[in-house]
């Protein structure tokens, strides 16, 4: 697996290039920490001024050469490769742009199969009012994408939220072959949203409403207990969950009580138009999720 890691110095960031150790038993075939200098937003704040900008640039671009360094060296603890002969090939990558689509373009170029990236989770609330990097190159990215929200040494106990699509049955495939360690137990998770609304469901008798939802929990049952037996077919431990209820709620409520290190959930690209909307499953769960979130998507999922 190709993997790309953002970095920018800050404790989040490390905890992304940390998380590398909870990979360490699927071994990357090739790691890039990537570390961008948003020259835009430093050309605004150096306006009209040609000579502080590039002393700034240049100033800025010798401390990412240095935080690239000092990255590498993590990110070799993280793999168990310090001391040893290297099996992961590592490359750093100092580029310039705006921060979001200068990690997609980079991981577009490098074919990275998975972008690691940290972040700081429901405490920012910058982020949720103006939309952070990580959601940014979450709802843009070409491949999978790995929010980590706090430390992430080892994978434990892992949530797949699931329903009957196809971006679901490549999330748990991307799952069961690039990440789940065979220590860890996934819990195949699916709510079921109810074909009849709270206030229709006030006048209809118990018979009618089991009528009504009976079909939608058999599918939503059949898909999970079908996953169920791939999962444990590779050999890994499985707990399945479906619920009638609203989905993000239910989800989120779950992987709170379950304490869960990580939630996995499968998304479709999006159009250019529905990524000015707010309300996917996806984007919703990556924001009120309290682990961290991977997002599976893109051909090679």
């Amino acid at each position: 697996m190709r993997i790309l890691c953002a970095v920018d110095g800050s404790e989040c960031s490390q905890w992304g290039v940390q998380a590398l150790e909870a990979l360490a038993s699927r071994e990357p075939d090739h790691v890039a920490l990537l570390h961008v200098v948003d020259k835009p937003a430093l050309r605004a704040a150096t306006s009209k001024n040609p000579v502080g900008e590039r002393r700034a640039l240049a100033a800025m671009e010798k401390a990412g050469g240095i935080l690239l360094r000092d990255a590498v060296r993590l990110a070799r603890l993280a793999l168990g490769q310090a001391a040893t002969g290297p099996r992961t090939k590592f490359e750093t990558v100092l580029s310039h742009g705006p921060v979001a689509r200068t990690i997609v373009r980079q991981a577009r170029r490098l074919k990275a199969d998975l972008i690691l990236i940290g972040s700081r989770g429901l405490s920012d609330i910058r982020g949720f009012l103006l939309g952070s990097v990580s959601r940014q190159v979450a709802s843009i990215a070409p491949c999978s994408v790995l929010v980590v929200k706090q430390p992430m040494p080892k994978l434990l106990r892992v949530a797949l939220a699931v329903d009957d699509s196809k971006p679901s049955r490549l999330a748990a495939r991307f799952l069961r072959s690039r990440i789940l360690p065979e220590s860890a137990t996934v819990t195949i998770l699916s709510s079921a949203e109810s074909p009849v609304t709270d206030f229709a469901a006030r006048y209809l008798s118990e018979s009618q409403l089991a009528e009504l939802t009976k079909p939608v929990m058999e599918r939503a049952t059949n898909l999970v207990n079908a996953l169920r037996d791939e999962f444990i077919k590779d050999g890994f431990p499985v707990v399945t969950q479906v619920q009638m209820n609203h989905v993000i709620d239910t989800i989120v409520r779950y992987v709170e009580a379950n304490r869960d290190e990580l939630l996995v959930i499968g998304s479709r690209d999006l159009t250019k138009s529905e990524r000015l909307h707010l309300g996917s499953v996806s984007e919703s769960l990556l924001r009120h999720a309290p682990c961290s979130v991977l997002i599976v998507r893109g051909a090679r999922a």
